[in-house]
């Protein structure tokens, strides 16, 4: 199969851009000896071009990327920008994934160490390919845990890209999400669950002025920023992505008085 003839397999198909990804598909081709035509044949089936090439780029840098963690999308940079607005020493990541959002803070702040959790060993160890191939595998720690139940001590900076679509909305996304881990697209009811737990934990987990950041869907600004305000957090907002969508709520830890 030509370049071309991708390029055309590609647009019959109604993948968006097939020159670009004919391009990168045969890229990939050449540089691992495989077949075009097969690799044509997967992403016409909707897998994600990442899962193909193995890896995607994400703030500034390359990330693995496998069907075991959910593929880092250019919208979730919004909350790592709001993140390295202000110093942190210590960092907490929920359902750290490919590790892509910890990752990118401890490799922007030299000094600062991380904790990344997930319920996936799976998605542990491909966050811990990440760490090494980034240079901060000494200062990020990954372990299981079910949202706050292996957590201790606490931290100046939480931040977390939990599942958020709704179990009524999975029918109607595109297909190229059904290669993802369906644990890291839904919570299997309202799409508001993980952030009550996020807001009702973060209290006992937050250093004071520590902040807290969660990734949410476009509709869900108002409903998770009452969350926060619940939970005793101030100076609470919601940040839009590029695309003027509210993509991250953001809450600060009262610091004491006197």
């Amino acid at each position: 199969m030509t370049g071309a003839e991708a390029a055309a397999r590609l647009a019959q198909a109604g993948i968006p851009d097939p020159p670009r990804e004919a391009r990168k598909l045969a890229r990939a081709a050449e540089e691992h000896g495989a077949d075009l035509a097969a690799l044509v044949g997967r992403r016409v089936a909707g897998e994600p071009m990442s899962h193909i090439l193995g890896y995607r780029d994400f703030w500034e840098h390359r990330f693995e990327v496998t069907a075991d963690v959910l593929d880092p999308r250019p919208e979730t940079e919004t909350l790592v920008a709001a993140a390295l607005e202000a110093p942190f020493s210590r960092v907490l990541d929920l359902g750290t994934g490919s590790g892509c959002i910890l990752l990118s803070l401890l490799a922007a702040r030299d000094g600062a160490a991380g904790l990344g959790t997930d319920l996936s060993e799976a998605a542990l160890a491909v966050a811990g390919r990440n760490a090494e191939r980034l240079g901060v595998r000494d200062r990020a720690a990954l372990i299981p845990s079910d949202w706050w139940r292996a957590v201790t001590g606490r931290f100046d900076l939480i931040v977390s890209n939990p599942p958020y679509i709704a179990a009524d909305e999975m029918a109607a996304l595109q297909p190229e999400l059904s290669h993802e881990p369906r644990m890291a697209l839904t919570d299997e009811g309202d799409g508001l669950s993980a952030y009550r737990v996020l807001t009702g934990g973060a209290p006992a987990h937050l250093a004071p002025g520590g902040r807290l950041m969660v990734e949410i869907g476009p509709t869900q600004g108002a409903a998770v920023a009452a969350m926060f305000q619940a939970a005793g957090l101030t100076a609470v907002e919601i940040r839009l992505d590029l695309d003027g969508r509210d993509r991250v709520v953001i809450g600060t830890m009262a610091r004491s008085k006197g």
